[in-house]
């Protein structure tokens, strides 16, 4: 049977929810999975909510619609928590990875009683300390690999290293401090 990874991202617009649903797919598409990466658009405006989706499989997929029932979802910004149901159709045993400061246990009563993994990382301060700026992309993104396992991790951060070389190939500084902000996020993904 073809096992796909489903993960629904919800952000706001600008946080670059989008970009880092694009770029785990692009990871993911160089490691030799098939991928699905595409965002859906309501109110295109700064701070609106946006959602995204990824779908990664050893196989090729053919379903081609939003995702209802994901494996994973990625909070990239704490305030949705009382705006959307982020867990809607999350599965039980798949996991939420959310961008807060704050210790999954203390979210657990703002999830409509979703049982399963509850997934934090303080994605500011990571950003700040390597970016010098907030990006909680970059590590949200290094969280999601991390508790869905997806990707193997030592090749998720080699190859997101080629790409952001190849990207910022003219602003070295920016690769050294996205790729120090990959791997601290890595370490401080905080679980329930």
């Amino acid at each position: 049977m073809n096992r796909i990874t489903e993960i629904r991202w919800h952000g706001r617009g600008g946080q670059g929810a989008k970009t880092a649903c694009l770029l785990l797919a692009d990871v993911a598409f160089t490691a030799g999975k098939y991928v699905q990466g595409f965002p859906e658009y309501g109110p295109e405006r700064m701070g609106a909510p946006i959602t995204a989706f990824n779908r990664i499989s050893d196989e090729r997929c053919t379903v081609h619609s939003n995702i209802y029932n994901p494996d994973f979802v990625v909070v990239v910004d704490e305030t949705l928590l009382e705006a959307v149901d982020v867990t809607a159709g999350l599965k039980e045993d798949g996991a939420i990875v959310i961008n807060s400061t704050k210790d999954p246990e203390e979210l657990k009563p703002l999830l409509h009683g979703y049982k399963g993994r509850v997934c934090t990382i303080d994605a500011r301060t990571v950003s700040e300390r390597n970016l010098g700026r907030y990006f909680p992309n970059t590590p949200m993104l290094a969280a999601i690999v991390k508790v869905s396992g997806v990707l193997d991790a030592d090749q998720f951060i080699a190859d997101m290293e080629d790409s952001f070389k190849h990207k910022f190939a003219s602003k070295p500084q920016v690769v050294e401090g996205n790729m120090n902000c990959l791997k601290e996020a890595m370490k401080e993904v905080r679980e329930a």
